[in-house]
């Protein structure tokens, strides 16, 4: 029994999200306070949507197609990235503000702390979206950074509204534990409430439900959406469904992790990618874990 909510065999992938300029440094010890730290930086092409789409593209998805705004100051070269990448690039240039911006400090487990100018990624506004960028789409993908400001939330619900609409299947990415504590939880959960599918990390659930636990926290929002699936790192994947927990699904074992950018933005890419093929919820979770993995191997937060 098929039980992904996508369309067996294949179909389009649209993501409604951003694009932005990662500034990934990379540091050993800790920031030392009022003078140097030693550390290896790199400028990457980045954005949660953006990301996701490079990760669906990299697992098997042919038709992926993203929705953002770009600075005009880099919208040229975000958008050859993305053609590169196999990505269609739907990138509005906004001439008033630059690209988003995201510094990822890196420390020497891996983890990451995030610095975010948004930029012309909360300008997404309802005149970028149409309709018809559903058309051929099996499923309809929404970054939750920009459910965090008023014109682009109204976007995002836009595009929610019309898959409904239509029948196509939505998940969103809550995206951000702190953006999430300052619009508030309640004001979050009304605007996902019945998409078919919510991907949080550890820390967003907790923030989303209260509930220490992860399977709780899974468990509770998925009475709010159709089904849900919580990342949680090297401990793989809880997922659930009707108020109850279906399956937990182990992380793929990395022996040489460096940057954990991007590590929920693979899963989500693969995770989707698989069930546009006709995974089941389990089977996609495990394609998710493996597009993580070899995220965090690499050094931002798309495939090499």
């Amino acid at each position: 029994m098929n039980t992904a909510g996508g369309s067996v065999g294949g179909g389009g992938l649209l993501v409604v999200g951003e694009v932005v300029t990662d500034v990934v440094v990379r540091h050993a010890s800790a920031p030392a306070h009022g003078t140097d730290t030693p550390a290896r930086i790199s400028t990457l092409p980045g954005g949660a949507g953006a990301n996701a789409a490079c990760w669906a593209v990299r697992s098997g998805c042919r038709d992926v197609r993203l929705l953002a705004r770009a600075g005009a100051e880099s919208a040229v070269w975000h958008r050859d990235v993305l053609l590169r990448a196999g990505v269609r690039p739907l990138l509005r240039v906004d001439d008033d503000a630059p690209t988003g911006t995201v510094v990822a400090l890196v420390d020497s487990s891996s983890e990451r702390t995030f610095l975010t100018d948004s930029g012309a990624v909360l300008r997404l506004s309802p005149g970028d979206w149409s309709p018809s960028l559903l058309d051929g789409a099996a499923r309809l993908h929404v970054s939750g950074y920009l459910l965090f400001a008023p014109r682009s939330r109204a976007t995002a619900g836009l595009a929610l509204r019309e898959a409904r609409r239509r029948g196509v299947p939505a998940s969103v990415d809550p995206a951000s534990a702190g953006f999430i504590a300052g619009l508030g939880a309640a004001e979050f959960l009304d605007l996902v409430e019945g998409v078919d599918l919510l991907l949080p990390n550890a820390d967003e659930a907790r923030e989303l439900t209260g509930l220490p636990d992860p399977a709780d926290a899974a468990a509770k929002l998925s009475r709010h959406v159709g089904r849900v699936a919580v990342t949680l790192g090297d401990r793989g994947v809880v997922l659930a469904a009707g108020g109850t927990v279906t399956a937990r699904v182990p992380a793929m074992a990395v022996r040489a992790p460096v940057d954990s950018t991007g590590a929920g933005d693979a899963f989500t890419g693969g995770f989707l990618a698989a069930l546009i093929a006709g995974a089941d919820d389990a089977g996609a979770a495990a394609a998710g874990c493996r597009a993580g993995a070899e995220a965090v191997a690499t050094v931002g937060g798309r495939p090499v």
